[in-house]
């Protein structure tokens, strides 16, 4: 599989519950038992082991083979009780009573000479041994490691059961593959996931949920499709999503369990349906023919998965530009009903945000995958911040109802394997994440379908297959606008307390500075509340592009706020040893106007018609059709 794979594969020795957080507090007492009574069996880390990840008193699953010590009554790994120093009281030993006297060792006679009266009837009593009170010690340890055992092979037995609730399917059901990428100069190659949202009726909740009783235990259909790439050196991400009305010539593909071949479509068909020809195998071979990207792992999640996911995570902020009701006069829509400004949803309400078309723009499925990635972008912005699930109990919660809800291929079906994953997709920064739309035109032969569009989906794919990221930060390729989620190590100042140094560099060989530039740009910035913004008077070099530079990581965030008021990409904020504070250098691309000039397309950037949209953008409102306000 990917590199998300984790060597070997869950052990019974490394925890995995217990690796992955999920074991923390489930067994109340433990910490308890294992504090006071001190035991430690195999795997068992103490207060005092040091680099642990389990965390304190907590147990890995012991070896089912290992038993307790019958000669000694000693359980294996745990440690014998060590003897008191002589004259010291201890198991095994009675204290002197106040006459100072010690127990007879094993054989003296049961009276001693001397003995005052009295003394002889208490000691002609039978005693307890002292190998007896060793055993009752050394039992009571040995029930202290079983209850120790028992707490960590439960772990074991909880991370079992979410790997049990997750379904699984094969990856790949058609008759070809694409060809897997080329590895960087690292040796690191990129990730490829097809997230599929189906929109089976095959059960009572999802029959609620979705509605068309008519349909109910028909075959299901892929009305969510998105392809998420993973850079190789996962730096960042892209997630393109192909329109449910999409029209392709679906490959032959082969049901994995009854056997029965789908023979390749003579014509083009809805893509949606390439999820009853087999199963979502068959939509990853569609994708690969389609894009030549090699997909690496699908995951599929149905209508009750969606509520159960969502109310687990708990409300994702969305936001509308107005008053919307997704309600026609025939009954149709998603029911959806949401106050302009943004709103935190989560459960049947996260569930018809993402199914709303009636309402949003033109009413389109392009629409509606737009209000998608609005939604996928705020939600992996709350997971990042863990926001309300920070207790265990909601984490546990959360993977519960994940691993009920999602279909998974077969190398990606284990906890272990979807919390690398997880890993792996945390390394990207909101900012470096781009949310995308296959390039589309509507069809010629189905005014209510669309098809690829030629050229620019190519355009798209390439981006993929190469590797190249769709915000516009590799190569050559000018990068996005700033956003105010963009931070650097250092957060901007206020712009009135920023100093910017102003210089006109605008000449180039055949031409000379345009007379007074740098003071044009000092009044734009003063505007903008840069009110400590100067000229530069002295002479400087000639400069082909514009550019904001900045001396040192303190000074990044001031340097950006910059950038942010005059409308320039990030790209064009660097790290200079040429400067001592915050400077602009106007290059001979601006040489007129206050509005910065949209640089041209660069073959490396993604095509104005996917509709790009930065992950970091939490300003994005859906457009409310005005026929769908309230």
């Amino acid at each position: 599989m990917g590199s998300a794979r984790s060597e070997g594969g869950p052990e019974r020795d490394q925890d995995p519950a217990g690796a992955l957080g999920w074991d923390d507090g489930l067994y109340e007492g433990r910490d308890a038992a294992v504090e006071t009574g001190r035991a430690k069996v195999p795997g068992q880390r103490g207060a005092g082991d040091a680099g642990g990840v389990a965390g304190e008193g907590e147990t890995e699953p012991e070896d089912p083979d290992e038993q307790p010590d019958r000669d000694s009554g000693t359980p294996v790994g745990v440690p014998e009780q060590p003897g008191p120093p002589d004259g010291e009281s201890g198991p095994g030993r009675r204290r002197p009573e106040a006459g100072g006297e010690r127990d007879a060792p094993d054989g003296a006679p049961d009276e001693a000479p001397g003995d005052a009266p009295g003394e002889a009837e208490e000691a002609a009593r039978p005693r307890k041994p002292k190998r007896r009170k060793r055993r009752i010690l050394a039992w009571t340890a040995a029930g202290l490691a079983l209850t120790l055992v028992a707490a960590g092979t439960a772990g074991w037995i909880y991370y079992q059961h979410l790997n049990d609730n997750l379904d699984r399917k094969p990856l790949h059901i058609g008759r070809s593959r694409a060809p897997e990428p080329t590895p960087n100069a690292a040796g690191q190659t990129p990730l490829n996931i097809l997230l599929i949202g189906s929109d089976a009726r095959d059960s009572e909740e999802n029959q609620r949920l979705g509605g068309a009783r008519e349909t109910f235990g028909g075959p299901a259909l892929a009305d969510v499709q998105m392809l998420l790439h993973l850079s190789a050196d996962r730096s960042n991400m892209s997630v393109i999503s192909m329109p449910r009305d999409t029209l392709l010539k679906i490959p032959e593909c082969t049901d994995p369990e009854s056997g029965k071949v789908y023979p390749a479509t003579v014509g083009t068909r809805m893509t949606n349906q390439t999820l009853m020809r087999g199963g979502p195998g068959c939509t990853v071979a569609t994708w690969e023919e389609l894009t030549g990207i090699r997909i690496d792992h699908f995951m599929m999640v149905d209508f009750a998965g969606v509520v159960s996911m969502a109310d687990a995570i708990g409300g994702v902020p969305v936001c509308v530009d107005a008053n919307l009701h997704s309600r026609t006069s025939d009954g149709k829509g998603s029911g959806l009903k949401l106050k302009k400004g943004t709103t935190e949803i989560k459960g049947e309400d996260a569930l018809a945000w993402l199914r709303t078309r009636y309402g949003f723009g033109d009413g389109s499925d392009i629409a509606r995958a737009k209000a998608q990635h609005m939604y996928m972008n705020s939600l992996v912005r709350k997971l990042r911040e863990n926001t309300g699930l920070s207790s265990p109990n909601k984490l546990r919660n959360l993977a519960e109802e994940a691993t009920e809800a999602l279909t998974v291929d077969e190398e990606l079906a284990s906890v272990a394997e979807l919390y690398a994953l997880a890993e792996e997709l945390k390394k990207v920064a909101p900012n470096r994440t781009t949310m995308a739309t296959m390039p589309w035109i509507w069809s010629p032969s189905d005014r209510n379908r669309v098809e690829p569009k030629p050229d620019d989906a190519e355009q798209l794919f390439r981006l993929v297959r190469e590797d190249i990221a769709l915000d516009g930060r590799d190569g050559d390729s000018p990068s996005p606008s700033p956003s105010k989620d963009e931070t650097s190590e250092d957060p901007a100042a206020d712009p009135a307390e920023i100093a910017v140094l102003v210089r006109n560099g605008t000449g180039s060989q055949v031409a000379a500075p345009v007379s007074g530039r740098a003071s044009d740009l000092v009044k734009l910035l003063t505007e903008t509340g840069f009110t400590r913004a100067t000229a530069d008077q002295n002479q400087v070099e000639n400069r082909e592009e514009t550019a904001i530079l900045y001396p040192s990581a303190e000074l990044e965030g001031d340097a950006q706020s910059v950038a942010e008021a005059l409308g320039m990409p990030l790209g064009t904020v660097r790290k200079s040893a040429e400067v001592s504070g915050v400077t602009l250098e106007i290059g001979a691309d601006w040489t007129e106007g206050d509005t910065f000039p949209k640089p041209e397309k660069s073959d490396n950037e993604p095509p104005d018609s996917a509709e790009a949209l930065n992950g970091s953008d939490d300003t994005a409102c859906m457009e409310v059709d005005p026929a769908f306000t309230w």
